[in-house]
């Protein structure tokens, strides 16, 4: 059954419960779009509670989307809602630490499964409506992190090298269609992730982070003005500006110092 609309487009965000995705959820509230978020724990239906403040309407989705069937999920109850949508904000993603012989199979994967798989499935379903009606804009989060060889942290530095790259082919591919493609690479946020990813115990699970808002709103900003790309932070720009003449051998050496367990645990 179709919702009523009260505001001026439908946002879908995707791994909205917390970080990032919420503040982009946030970001759309708070510009008048009504919302379907969607994330893999109880607590999206907490973020929907608190979203329903800025007075559009907000619904909750809990699906795994690093499985097809998630987001199959996530799919029916958009059409179920009856409407378009004009901003996708593909943020769901997670990562892992620790050497890669020295991790669980089953949990890499799902790096893969959530960070690439599940994104590119839930694109090419709501991709291909945007590019028929001929309007739309999406928004992909990648990494800084894909600039370089992510020795300890290998599978999710190389899940978002194929999401800036995905990004930039997809942006091109799409250049007269009417639909723009976007990718905000933020550098350490300030998120649940590093300890969902076992890295608090590294340099960077304990160094200052930038602040998820902040990222956020640099990448809804990019988003709404359909620009291919943006990296948050002065900082971040450095440090991919200088990835981009630094041979992969020197920064997966200087990865390795970032994300390398303290305990000596590889």
């Amino acid at each position: 059954m179709a919702q009523s609309q009260s505001g001026k487009g439908l946002a879908v965000v995707t791994g909205a419960s917390t970080g990032i995705g919420y503040e982009l959820a946030k970001c759309a509230a708070q510009d008048g779009y009504d919302l379907i978020i969607a994330a893999d724990e109880e607590r999206i239906n907490l973020a929907a509670a608190n979203l329903k403040d800025f007075g559009t309407t907000v619904d909750a989705v809990e699906a795994d989307l690093s499985t097809l069937e998630g987001v199959d999920r996530l799919v029916e109850r958009i059409t179920a809602s009856g409407r378009s949508v004009d901003l996708l904000m593909a943020n769901a993603g997670c990562g892992l630490g620790k050497g890669f012989l020295d991790q669980n199979f089953g949990e890499a994967r799902k790096v893969v499964d959530t960070n690439i798989t599940g994104t590119i499935y839930l694109i090419h379903a709501i991709g291909n409506q945007m590019r028929s009606r001929g309007q739309g804009r999406i928004l992909l989060t990648g990494s800084i992190a894909g600039f370089m060889p992510g020795s300890y942290q290998a599978v999710y530095n190389a899940t978002k090298a194929f999401i800036n790259s995905f990004s930039f082919a997809l942006r091109e591919e799409l250049k007269e269609s009417g639909v723009t493609v976007s990718c905000l690479m933020p550098g350490a946020t300030e998120t649940e992730f590093f300890k969902r990813a076992g890295l608090m115990d590294t340099a960077i699970g304990q160094a200052k982070k930038d602040d998820a808002g902040e990222v956020a709103r640099i990448g809804y900003d990019a988003l709404i003005d359909g620009e291919g790309d943006v990296v948050s932070g002065w900082k971040n720009k450095l440090q991919a500006a200088v990835a981009n003449v630094t041979p992969a051998s020197i920064l997966a050496h200087q990865h390795s110092k970032m994300a390398e367990p303290d305990s000596g645990t590889k």
